[in-house]
């Protein structure tokens, strides 16, 4: 008698289980156009284990550039390959992000230091005319960069700056860009830390931007939080106009972003113990 009961409820106890697994597959919602749960997934090597910024050249996805946070390394490749070239551009240290612009790259240093060289110089062993472009950034911790081509502007945001403990923001800069790669101050703009609290649902959330593009189709800015587990959503003036929370299954550590030319997204990942790092590709589909 007693195994006859305990059917109904084994039973029970497998479909309420099998409800939760379908619950927390289907809990992370998506961007408009995207499925953030469904990527394409491409192995790094291990060159790349600690993958950070990447982009394209003029949105073409032939070929994505990458840089790991430790080397002076600008690493290249199709995506699918299972290996990478690459050319030195300096000395070791913590490089967060990658933007190209026209045909000259741009390199970020997590204390703000900014670098820049021309493109046609990847491809070869090192690269022989880089230009660090002054004190341009106040004092803090930057990780996020991104060159726009229409505006041809190079924008940044702070990751943890001193002012943000009382003005509740992330700060954010903007550089006009000159064709030999000189950057001009063009002003600054404050992504609001209490918009994110209100639509994520949050109370007093320490926002930590770790990456930063713009979607060739909506013109909205997406900005990625690897500490968050977060991708922010913004409009042109930087108002907050949704966040979606990151399947930490699926975003070990998010560290960069980019775009395509037809809207296609792409997430790196950097690697820990029990995985390479990675790129995923979420494909664009336009609304019906």
């Amino acid at each position: 008698m007693k195994n006859i009961l305990l059917i109904p409820m084994l039973v029970a106890g497998c479909l309420l289980s099998f409800s939760c697994a379908q619950n927390r597959k289907t809990s992370y919602k998506s961007p408009t156009g995207y499925n953030l749960n469904q990527p394409v997934k491409y192995i790094m090597p291990d060159d790349l284990h600690e993958i950070s910024g990447i982009a394209f050249h003029n949105g073409n996805a032939d070929t994505v550039y990458a840089e790991q946070d430790e080397e002076g390394k600008v690493y290249y490749s199709k995506l699918g390959e299972k290996s990478f070239k690459h050319t030195m551009f300096g000395k070791h240290g913590d490089f967060e992000d990658i933007a190209i612009y026209k045909d000259q790259v741009f390199m970020l240093k997590s204390k703000g230091k900014l670098y820049t060289f021309p493109l046609s110089e990847v491809r070869q062993p090192q690269v022989a005319h880089v230009q660090e472009l002054g004190n341009l950034l106040p004092e803090g911790e930057f990780e996020s960069l991104y060159a726009d081509p229409e505006e041809h502007k190079l924008y940044t945001i702070c990751k943890n700056c001193a002012d943000e403990k009382t003005t509740k923001t992330s700060s954010g800069f903007i550089f006009n860009i000159a064709d030999n790669g000189q950057l001009q101050t063009a002003g600054s703009f404050k992504v609001r830390v209490k918009e994110i609290d209100r639509h994520a649902g949050e109370s007093q959330m320490k926002f930590r931007p770790s990456a930063l593009s713009k979607n060739p189709i909506t013109h909205q800015w997406y900005i990625l939080s690897a500490v968050n587990k977060l991708l922010v959503v913004a409009n042109s003036n930087w108002q907050i106009t949704a966040t979606y929370a990151l399947d930490p299954t699926v975003f070990r550590q998010p560290e960069g972003i980019t775009f395509d030319k037809n809207g296609n997204l792409y997430i790196s990942n950097e690697g820990d113990e029990l995985g390479s790092g990675n790129i995923l590709k979420f494909a664009y589909t336009a609304s019906k």
